[in-house]
């Protein structure tokens, strides 16, 4: 097992540098992992510094440094010093113009680029692809970055995506299990409610899970689905993530919440973390970098579960024989493909 056990969290942190209360509470917590923002990332050596003493700090050489570097309107890291990538409804274009075989390939090739940059800084999982399976009536919060409205077309891309990342050592993250595409609200913003019969859900929203639920992580949706559990959002529900996504959907990997700081959920840090990881999270995940919302997630949270830490080395697996790319022609081979 890697390393010594560390708490089933993962945070943000403030600026560009960490502050020395950021220092202490992680060389005191030792969290699994650290998820960077657009605040975070000023040059790819500021970067690359950032999260070496992150992992100096935890003691943790495998701990987890998460970006949410999907493309278009979710990146992260942006020119001049990193390429922007495009957004995923590109590939879905891309394959209407073309091909499914000539969009698959850029996918792959756009995340081989994605992930040459991120493991040069350290990073070794990007939060990304979306696999939600987007209504017309939804709240745009999905929107573009979905790989498409129709089951196999996600499904083919997103496996594209994960290929792509797994290729150079960089663990994809699919999201958001079991579903976020008929949301009505943003889950930043408000707890969204669906209302569709379950036969329906299974049948179309958590198809792609399925068919790619053999990737080693996923990240839940804080969305209420009343057919299976009309209390809580899946991110908390045990009914929602026992019966769904590890029987349903059949999903054994890594479980991480999406942020707990987002305003779908209710109640205190603490709470919300307990509440996580008590219906089946391995990981509870806080993002905005607030170190009193930090601690508090921490007081909420534990040790990793035996299950917990069996994943985590089981996704670790995953990326354990990376291999270098030739970064000008992937480049070249790549806007062949989404020129004309």
């Amino acid at each position: 097992m890697p390393g010594d056990t560390p708490l089933a969290a993962i945070f943000g942190c403030a600026g560009h540098k960490f502050t020395s209360d950021e220092k202490t509470f992680y060389a005191e917590r030792k969290p699994l992992g650290l998820i960077l923002f657009e605040r975070n990332c000023a040059d790819p050596n500021q970067v690359q510094d950032l999260v070496s003493e992150f992992r100096e700090l935890v003691g943790l050489q495998d701990s987890l440094v998460l970006i949410d570097q999907e493309g278009g309107r979710v990146t992260r890291l942006k020119p001049p010093h990193w390429r922007h990538p495009p957004a995923g409804a590109a590939f879905v274009e891309l394959a209407g113009r073309k091909s499914l075989s000539e969009a698959d390939e850029a996918a792959r090739l756009n995340a081989n680029l994605i992930g040459d940059e991120l493991i040069d800084m350290g990073i070794n999982v990007n939060c990304a692809p979306v696999l939600d399976l987007p209504q017309p009536d939804a709240d745009p919060i999905i929107g573009d970055r979905a790989l498409g409205a129709d089951i196999d077309m996600i499904s083919a891309l997103g496996r594209a995506v994960c290929d792509g990342l797994l290729d150079v050592g960089v663990l994809p993250v699919i999201k958001h299990i079991p579903g976020h595409g008929r949301a009505t609200v943003d889950s930043h913003k408000a707890l969204p409610r669906v209302d569709t019969p379950l036969a329906e859900l299974i049948e179309l929203d958590f198809d792609p899970f399925h068919r790619l639920s053999d990737l080693p992580v996923a990240m839940t949706a804080h969305v209420i689905f009343e057919a299976i559990d009309a209390a809580a959002a899946v991110t908390t529900s045990a009914s929602a993530i026992h019966d769904i996504v590890r029987e349903q959907i059949e999903f054994d990997g890594l479980l991480l919440s999406d942020d707990l700081s987002m305003k779908a959920l209710s109640g205190s840090m603490a709470e919300r973390a307990a509440a996580c990881l008590d219906a089946g999270c391995d990981i509870a995940l806080h993002c905005n970098g607030d170190i009193s919302e930090m601690k508090a997630v921490a007081d909420g949270a534990r040790e990793m579960s035996f299950e917990a830490l069996n994943r985590w080395e089981t996704a670790l697996n995953f990326i354990s024989s990376p291999k270098r790319i030739d970064k000008a022609m992937a480049l070249e081979r790549f806007d062949e493909l989404m020129a004309g």
